[in-house]
């Protein structure tokens, strides 16, 4: 409970150091229709600009947008027993703290806010709300939750809220992606975004020698020499996964990155949903 309260605090000041410094929203972009194109002026955002247009008409054009009322945010956390793993921080932490993040961004704009918890089905649901109980009630769900023995079933996920998700939504979905999973069809429906929480010594372990390792999903005991030849090995492994698995995202039109137990959620974040990821 301590852990919770420690990461309720640390995301609402972030959140609240941006809004002084005149960055109210980390979602800024999103929840637009597309209205035109036109010339640039001074003082439009450069973000806007369609180069394709403007390569063609060899001067600057910008896609003017007008602003919906309301976007709606879920986050969805994929629930499962390697999350219980890190050197610094467990990233189950880390991911309760970008939810925080997320979820406080969303309410500073005055956007709905939903939260899911996932694992091999829905686990539970925090309704749609502006409310910040909301996002405690979302971090405390995800800190309570057992994750032992639990595995994340990502495709499920995506079955369950294309039927489920009515309204068009800003998707985060975050988990530590060990397997690829086929989320085209949420992806067409709903704007999508993955977020890859890792430990690094999971992607690049050090030589441990003989050793006993718990599969922490399955219970299931390894035992085998985890030596500089095989961990070599399995870090290409991961290399290649993870290869693959950023270019199923691309080709479904779904933003990734990755957040490191040692990384700053926020900076990892704003980063993403700003474009330069």
């Amino acid at each position: 409970m301590k852990n919770t309260r420690h990461i309720l605090l640390k995301a609402r000041r972030q959140i609240i150091g941006d809004r002084i410094g005149n960055n109210p929203s980390m979602f800024r972009g999103e929840g637009y229709d597309f209205i035109e194109l036109r010339e640039y002026v001074s003082g439009d955002d450069t973000r806007h600009i369609d180069w394709n247009i403007t390569a063609k008409m060899q001067r600057p054009f910008v896609k003017v947008f007008r602003e919906e009322r309301e976007l709606s945010v879920v986050t969805v956390a994929m629930l499962n027993g390697s999350l219980h793993f890190g050197q610094e921080r467990f990233k189950i932490d880390v991911l309760a703290e970008a939810v925080a993040l997320i979820g406080y961004s969303a309410l500073a704009n005055g956007d709905l806010f939903t939260h899911i918890n996932f694992s091999e089905t829905l686990r539970d649901e925090v309704r749609g709300s502006k409310k910040r109980f909301a996002v405690a009630q979302s971090v405390e769900g995800i800190m309570d939750a057992e994750l032992l023995h639990r595995r994340a079933d990502y495709n499920g996920m995506a079955t369950t809220l294309y039927r489920r998700l009515k309204r068009r939504s800003l998707i985060v979905v975050l988990g530590d992606f060990f397997e690829i999973p086929d989320l085209r069809l949420l992806a067409k429906k709903h704007e999508v975004v993955a977020i890859v929480v890792r430990d690094r010594f999971e992607e690049k372990p050090s030589p441990l020698g003989f050793s006993a390792l718990i599969d922490p999903e399955s219970g299931t005991l390894l035992e085998g020499d985890f030596n500089a030849k095989s961990v070599r090995k399995y870090y290409e492994r991961v290399r290649e996964h993870d290869a693959a698995l950023f270019e199923r995202f691309r080709k479904d039109g779904i933003r990734a990155t990755k957040l490191y137990t040692d990384n700053s959620a926020s900076v990892a974040l704003r980063r993403l949903f700003e474009g330069r990821v």
